[in-house]
């Protein structure tokens, strides 16, 4: 259960907290449980309904903690952290955005690294549902979060809709001449 948490949260300290609600959860919804699965998928989806709902808090109240020591030290590894922060809160962010019927089940599979069937008994959902729920959600992502990996372009990411719109022709419509399919280049 720690891990889930940590791996969660991303934060030690926040993990625990987020542990210690979802054991109070846990014990209170006991009497709940209908033994539909097993006790430790009824765990895991608790610890990460607690570590949600305290990602959203976090958010509502974002917190910076201050240095213990009165100087300002550079990180050890040259990588630019403010911008890494910032990369975390516009994904964050971008997450936010999905509705949780697709949130839940992005951030257990390609967050938490969770297999589709394990995530499937953590919600409670057939895998299908977790692999169309991910693929919807993985979509809204890569429109909204494009810009980061290509930041000269301003979300060209395509959407179903273009992609069938270039795969079928409209009805009527001429291929231009010297393309595959014309008979010509062969």
């Amino acid at each position: 259960m720690w891990a889930v948490a940590l791996r969660t949260v991303r934060d030690p300290e926040e993990a625990a907290d987020a542990l210690q609600d979802a054991f109070i959860s846990a014990f209170r919804a006991a009497g709940n449980f209908r033994a539909e699965s097993q006790v430790t998928t009824w765990l895991h989806r608790i610890v990460v309904n607690a570590c949600l709902d305290r990602i959203r808090r976090g958010k509502a109240r974002p917190t910076v903690p201050l240095p213990e020591t009165g100087q300002f030290n550079e990180p050890a590894s040259p990588r630019d952290s403010m911008s890494e922060r910032e990369t975390s809160l516009v994904v964050k962010e971008a997450l936010d955005q999905l509705p949780e019927e697709q949130r839940a089940p992005i951030v257990l599979v390609d967050v938490e690294g969770y297999s589709v069937a394990e995530t499937a008994k953590m919600l409670g959902i057939a895998e299908g549902t977790v692999k169309s729920r991910c693929a919807r959600g993985r979509g809204k992502l890569a429109k909204v979060l494009g810009h980061l990996r290509n930041p000269d372009a301003i979300a060209n990411v395509p959407t179903h809709e273009s992609k069938r719109e270039r795969a079928t022709p409209e009805r009527g419509a001429r291929r231009p001449q010297g393309t595959p399919g014309d008979g010509e280049g062969r």
